[in-house]
């Protein structure tokens, strides 16, 4: 069994060294010429050696920065930790002074169990962020359920993201909605191409609004894409998806972006809470 599993391990490196490989090849054929065959496949093309990934990927027109929460949560503090939630993101809410909002916060109901995730917004970029984490540290109320909220939590992580130029602005929507967030890894160095290939595939999964988000991290765990998806329901979800499949230029799209990354995990469905 043991060696049985290192195996497993083995193939799963190699398939990984494998698309890394096969990436970098594929860049360097693209950058040979700029008029190249590739390099006329893309619709909205930015060019990597001009400027930072972020800039040349993030939306020109606003100064949004992003931040999410992955709490592990005690199963049997779930829906104490849901409520208390509920009233501090409100309360922030009444508070204009915060430039800061909650654009969603859901519990897994696939995937990892007994977790919840928080997708913020902070209006005005790092320095907004900045604001908020200086008047949060004088919230006397604020620090209170931070201390509370520990007595809950099994671990915590975050990330700093910016949204992806070419993909839909999360806003409100009616529900009732399920949210499906999807993660991937990219190989280091293939950003550019990866939203190069995904500024064409997003007018393929529009039909239905589906789309909610696309997301890159700037700062935590780098070369990770976020993209968030809604749907009424599950029979929703399979309808809408497979439909795209039946769309020239779809396959296509998915097959030149898995040579990019891989998907790191899917949370799943989750479901809205606030």
């Amino acid at each position: 069994m043991a060696t049985t599993r290192y195996l497993h391990i083995l193939n799963r490196q190699q398939h990984f060294l494998n698309k890394v490989h096969s990436a970098w090849l594929a860049r360097g054929f693209a950058t040979k010429s700029d008029e190249g065959w590739l390099s006329s496949m893309f619709a909205h093309k930015v060019d990597a050696r001009k400027d930072a990934h972020s800039n040349l990927l993030s939306k020109k027109e606003t100064s949004n920065l992003y931040k999410i929460q992955f709490h592990n949560v005690k199963p049997e503090c779930m829906e104490a930790y849901n409520k208390m939630s509920d009233e501090v993101q409100k309360e922030l809410h009444r508070d204009a002074s915060y430039p800061c909002e909650v654009i969603g916060s859901w519990n897994n109901w696939y995937g990892e169990q007994d977790q919840a995730v928080h997708l913020w917004r902070y209006s005005g970029g790092y320095p907004a962020l900045t604001e908020c984490l200086r008047k949060l540290n004088r919230n006397t109320a604020y620090l209170a359920f931070r201390k509370e909220r520990s007595k809950m939590l099994i671990s915590r992580r975050n990330q700093l993201l910016l949204e992806f130029s070419f993909w839909n602005e999360p806003a409100s929507r009616s529900g009732p909605n399920i949210y499906e967030l999807r993660t991937y890894q990219l190989v280091p160095g293939t950003m550019i191409e990866w939203g190069n290939h995904w500024a064409r595939a997003i007018k393929y999964r529009q039909e239905n609004n589906e789309a909610v988000g696309g997301f890159f991290t700037q700062i935590g765990e780098l070369y990770v894409v976020h993209h968030l998806w809604a749907y009424k329901d599950l029979q929703s979800r399979e309808e809408t998806r497979n439909a795209a499949w039946l769309k020239e230029g779809w396959d296509a799209n998915v097959h030149y972006t898995s040579e990019y990354s891989f998907l790191k995990f899917n949370i799943g469905v989750l479901i809205i809470t606030v």
